[in-house]
C-alpha cells in the first residue's frame, strides 16, 4: 500500500499532505532543482510562480466557500496560507516564500512522505494498491506531455498565463500613493473558530488566525490586522494621466510568444495589454477600476486607479494588482513607471508569459478525479483542468482522499454538487468537450438551491443572501458527505 505523487506544486503536495494523514505512505517527486523551469525561482514545493492572492476570503462568493470547505478538510494550503497570511483587504494573500515554507518543511518533516527530486518523463505504473496521482502543473515537461498523449488518447489543450510585475516597496513615491482597501473591506482577526474535519470525520475546533496557529507563532506576529487604512497602495490616475498610460500601453512592444502557432489566453488572466486593445474603457472596468476608492487628497473617486498588494511578510515587495503582461521588459519599466507613484520604481520582477498545458476534462476525467480509461491513475491541478490557486489545491485535496482510499480498499467518492469543491470536480469532468476551457469556481457551477427544501417565504432574496444560503447548504452537505466516508471506510475495514 502506497502512492506516488509527480509533482510538488499547490495540487501535488496537498494531495501528499491528504494521503499521508490517512495512513498511506507517499512518495512524492518534483523535478526541481535537478531541471529548472521558466518560472519558478526555487526548490521549494508549492512555489506560487504568479499572484501571491488567493482571492475572496468570504463566504458570499464561490471561492472563499471552497477555501472554508478546504479547512475543514484539514487542507495544509489553507493552514500554510493563513500562517503566511499579508494584507490584502478582504481577499487572502500570502508571502509566496514563507508559504512556499511552511509546506516544504511540514511534508519533509512527514514520517510517512519521501520527497525525492528528479525529472519523471513518463507516467509510472500504477494498481489498486499503489495509485500514481499526476500533479505536475501547467509547466510538464515536455517528455511527460508526450507520455501523456497515449492516455488521454489525444492532443493537449493549452493557453497562455502572465505574470504581474513587483516592485521595491522603498522606490514607490508615498506621496503619490494612499493606503485603502475598496470599499474599505479589511480582513479582521477576530473571527469565530472554524471547524475541520480529522480523516476519521470528527469535527475539531481550530483557530485558524495567524496569531493562533502553531506554524505561525514560528512566523511572526500577525499580518492580518486591519488598522483602519486599508491593505491597498492606490495609484491614482487623472483623465488626460489614464489616456497617456493607455496610449503608451497599446503601442509597446511585447514579447514572442513562442512554441505555438496560436496564441490562447485565460479570460480570467489576461495580460493587461490584450485587455487594452479591447477597448480605451476595459481596464477602467477591470483592473484598473476606480470604484470603492476615494483619493484624499481630493476627496473624490479618481479617474483610474492601480492597486499595489502586499507581496511579503516584510512589506518591502508590491505586485501590481491585475497587471500580468507580456510586454518586453524594457517597455514594461518605460510605461509602468508613468503610473503616478511608480516613476522612479525599482521592479524585483517584471511581468511574463508562459505556457500552461491542460487536459480536456470531461473527456478524460471522473468525478473523483481518476482517469476513466486508468482508474488507477489520478490528475490533479491546473493540468487537469481548473484553473487557479484554491482550485488547483481542492482537486489535489480530493484526489489525495480517493487516492488514499483506493489504496486501503475502501471506496471512492466525490462531495455532492451542492458543495464547492464537488461542483468543481463535477465541471472538470462533465462539461461540454468540445468548448472545454479551464475554470475558476463560481456559484454558477454550484447546484442551485431547491425551493422545495427552503419552505414558504424562506427564499433568499438578492445576490449576496442567496450566496450565503448557498455556503449554508454546502457546509452541511459538506459534513454529511464525511460523516457517509467515515461510515463506509469503517464498514470496510470491519469486511476485512
Amino acid at each position: 500500500m502506497a502512492i506516488r505523487i509527480v509533482g510538488g506544486g499547490l495540487a501535488g503536495s496537498e494531495a501528499a499532505w491528504q494521503a499521508a494523514s490517512r495512513g498511506v505512505p507517499v512518495t512524492l517527486y518534483e523535478m526541481r532543482p535537478v531541471r529548472p523551469t521558466a518560472v519558478h525561482k526555487t526548490d521549494r514545493l508549492a512555489e506560487l510562480v504568479c499572484s501571491n492572492s488567493f482571492r475572496g476570503d468570504k463566504l458570499d462568493n464561490a471561492v472563499g466557500l471552497l477555501k472554508e470547505e478546504m479547512r475543514r478538510l484539514d487542507s495544509l494550503v489553507m493552514r500554510a496560507a493563513e500562517a503566511s497570511r499579508v494584507p490584502a483587504g478582504a481577499a487572502l494573500a500570502v508571502d509566496r516564500e514563507r508559504f512556499a515554507e511552511i509546506i516544504t518543511d511540514t511534508l519533509t518533516a512527514h514520517p510517512l512522505i519521501t520527497i525525492v527530486r528528479e525529472e519523471i518523463a513518463s507516467i509510472p505504473a500504477s494498481s489498486e494498491r499503489e495509485p500514481v496521482i499526476l500533479a505536475t502543473g501547467p509547466l510538464t515537461s515536455d517528455a511527460l506531455s508526450a507520455d501523456l498523449v497515449s492516455v488521454v488518447g489525444q492532443a493537449h489543450l493549452y493557453f497562455y498565463d502572465a505574470i504581474s510585475p513587483i516592485v521595491l516597496a522603498e522606490s514607490i513615491d508615498r506621496l503619490k500613493v494612499f493606503r485603502q482597501s475598496r470599499w474599505d473591506r479589511s480582513f479582521r482577526n477576530a473571527e469565530a473558530p472554524r471547524h475541520i474535519m480529522t480523516p476519521a470525520g470528527t469535527p475539531v475546533a481550530q483557530d485558524f488566525s495567524p496569531a493562533m496557529t502553531p506554524v505561525a507563532q514560528a512566523a511572526g506576529p500577525a499580518c492580518g490586522v486591519d488598522d483602519g487604512e486599508g491593505d491597498y497602495l492606490n495609484c491614482p490616475l487623472t483623465r488626460e494621466e489614464y489616456e497617456a498610460f493607455y496610449r503608451a500601453l497599446t503601442t509597446a512592444e511585447s514579447a514572442t510568444v513562442h512554441d505555438f502557432d496560436k496564441e490562447r489566453f485565460f479570460e480570467g488572466c489576461l495580460p493587461i495589454e490584450v485587455m487594452a486593445h479591447r477597448g480605451p474603457d476595459t481596464l477602467r472596468f477591470g483592473p484598473m477600476k476606480p470604484v470603492g476608492l476615494t483619493d484624499p487628497r481630493t476627496g473624490r473617486e479618481p479617474y483610474a486607479a492601480v492597486q499595489l498588494r502586499q507581496d511579503n511578510l516584510a512589506g518591502d515587495h508590491f505586485s501590481l494588482v491585475g497587471f500580468q503582461t507580456q510586454i518586453k521588459w524594457g517597455d514594461q519599466a518605460r510605461v509602468l513607471r508613468m503610473i503616478p507613484g511608480l516613476e522612479q520604481a525599482e521592479f524585483v520582477r517584471f511581468g511574463m508569459v508562459h505556457r500552461n498545458t491542460y487536459v480536456n476534462g470531461p473527456t478524460v476525467l471522473a468525478e473523483t478525479w481518476q482517469v476513466r480509461s486508468r482508474p488507477t491513475l489520478f490528475f490533479a491541478g491546473q493540468m487537469s483542468g481548473v484553473e487557479g490557486y484554491v482550485e488547483s489545491a481542492a482537486s489535489g485535496l480530493l484526489a489525495g482522499i480517493n487516492a488514499a482510499a483506493l489504496a486501503k480498499g475502501e471506496p471512492v467518492s466525490s462531495p455532492p454538487r451542492t458543495t464547492a469543491i464537488g461542483a468543481l470536480a463535477y465541471y472538470v469532468s462533465h462539461a461540454n468537450p468540445a468548448h472545454y476551457e479551464p475554470s475558476n469556481i463560481t456559484f454558477g457551477i454550484i447546484q442551485a438551491l431547491d425551493p422545495s427544501r427552503l419552505g414558504a417565504g424562506k427564499a433568499p432574496r438578492g445576490k449576496k443572501a442567496r450566496n450565503e444560503a448557498l455556503s449554508a447548504r454546502a457546509l452541511a452537505d459538506l459534513q454529511e458527505w464525511v460523516h457517509d466516508r467515515t461510515s463506509q471506510s469503517v464498514s470496510a475495514v470491519s469486511r476485512a
